[in-house]
């Protein structure tokens, strides 16, 4: 009896510890489930949160992206906006009683133009690559065509007629140097072609700022002024003859005059200097001589003119005054040029200045603004405002007198010389009434004025003088 309770007592004892074993084990189970299910949730709710956080993060991705997006339309918009007006300005016609056509066949800004010295054509060049070649009997035609060359890999600067009319020479922006173009009929005789035929060796550092071209009985010659102080001379076939240091501290201009003797610069001093290119009877090239200075600015001469024979020129400063001068003096006796004349013109900046080949009229731009003035009193004339959307590149009277041509942007403007006309007609008629004047010498003033009157009043539109109503 004792040992079936002893018995039963340790059954219900193992029973007991198996039921502990079986309870521990469940709540290790269940403990062990419970850590899994909360790393679960831990994992997932990490993940939802991240995937939230990403979520924000390229919702204000594409926000961004979509407010830069919005403000780069914007900004196109108002450059667009701010273009346009430009481009109507551009296309705008300019306008003026005394514009007689507008010559339109370059694409982009027109850099420099020079009249041929028997007064038939007008060269220009572009940074559109091309030169071109237009005649001025067709100014006043409704359409105008030109002769188009082409500038390969480059564009030229500065163009500028040969004496004898067949060909030009131009200077190139990234060469820096001079290349030169013929005129020539095609075999059929129908045509002319321009046609590159030599490029002159790069020999300066410095920026070309004008190119020109002498001849005479004795000999002919190339110049290259730069922008420091240094100008070349050299024979046609491209050698160096000379070098001459002009001392102005640096160069606006330099020019060959017309008569092809003379070249003359100036800079940022108050003078103008001028230097003749001499050769021998045999045409050898013999020196460059120093023969005259014009001096009696107060500032910096910007630029300067000769008329056709080169015994007037005509500067403008940084004084604001331009002046004339007789240069008509035997310098080889140090006799020094004459001042005629000072006028004033309204602006203080850089300036460019043209004086017609009779020395009657002057012209002075800067910006889009030219002034015209009558070289005999001095007195301003004409105002020509906003001839250009862009600042004028240069302006030059034909060999005529009759015109006066600029540009600027991609057009050049030409205009009728009224102020000229109107100057030729006080001249003559002054004459007329000096006591050395003859009589067939009046009558030829006479007639003479009567044919300037009459062009002048074609010019303007009115009725000439004498004719019936």
């Amino acid at each position: 009896m004792a040992s079936n309770i002893a018995q039963n007592s340790a059954k219900d004892v193992l029973d007991a510890g198996e039921g502990n074993d079986q309870f521990f084990s469940a709540v290790v189970v269940t403990l062990a489930l419970g850590a899994v299910i909360g790393l679960l949730m831990l994992v997932c709710g990490f993940g939802t949160s991240g995937r939230a956080t990403g979520s924000a993060e390229q919702d204000e991705n594409a926000q961004k992206t979509e407010n830069k997006s919005k403000k780069s339309k914007s900004n196109q918009q108002g450059k667009r906006q701010q273009k346009q007006p430009g481009k109507r300005a551009n296309q705008t016609t300019f306008s003026h009683a005394y514009l007689a056509s507008t010559l339109k066949e370059h694409s982009s800004n027109v850099l420099d133009i020079d009249f041929s010295i028997n007064g038939k054509y007008l060269a220009s060049c572009a940074e559109d690559r091309t030169v071109r070649v237009w005649s001025v009997k067709e100014f006043r035609e409704r359409e105008h065509k030109c002769l188009r060359g082409n500038v390969e890999y480059d564009h030229a600067t500065k163009i500028k007629f040969s004496p004898d009319c067949k060909a030009f020479i131009t200077s190139l922006c990234t060469g820096n140097n001079i290349r030169v173009f013929k005129l020539a009929k095609k075999e059929d005789g129908t045509s002319s072609t321009i046609t590159a035929s030599l490029d002159f060796p790069k020999k300066h550092t410095s920026d070309i700022i004008n190119i020109g071209l002498g001849s005479h009985a004795h000999g002919s010659f190339v110049m290259t002024a730069y922008k420091d102080t240094t100008i070349h001379i050299w024979d046609v076939k491209g050698d160096i003859l000379q070098t001459i240091d002009t001392h102005h501290m640096s160069n606006n201009y330099a020019a060959v005059s017309p008569c092809g003797r003379f070249v003359a610069s100036c800079g940022f001093t108050p003078d103008v200097k001028v230097w003749e290119v001499v050769f021998d009877k045999e045409g050898n090239f013999s020196d460059v001589k120093r023969v005259m200075d014009l001096k009696g600015h107060r500032a910096s001469v910007y630029y300067f003119s000769f008329n056709v024979d080169s015994t007037r020129m005509a500067t403008v400063s940084k004084d604001t005054t331009w002046k004339l001068w007789d240069t008509n003096v035997e310098y080889n006796k140090n006799q020094d040029p004459y001042l005629l004349l000072t006028g004033n013109y309204d602006h203080t900046g850089p300036s460019m200045l043209a004086l017609s080949p009779d020395a009657h009229s002057l012209a002075i731009a800067a910006g889009s603004k030219i002034w015209v003035f009558d070289s005999a009193t001095g007195e301003e004339k004409e105002t020509f405002e906003d001839v250009h959307t862009q600042p004028i590149t240069k302006i030059g009277f034909d060999s005529s007198n009759k015109f006066l041509v600029s540009c600027g942007d991609r057009h050049i403007r030409v205009f009728h010389n009224v102020v000229g006309y109107r100057s030729n007609i006080a001249s003559m008629e002054k004459k007329i009434k000096s006591s050395t004047t003859n009589k067939s010498q009046k009558e030829r003033l006479e007639s003479q004025i009567a044919q300037m009157r009459d062009c002048l009043a074609e010019v303007l539109g009115e009725k000439p003088e004498g004719s019936k109503a």
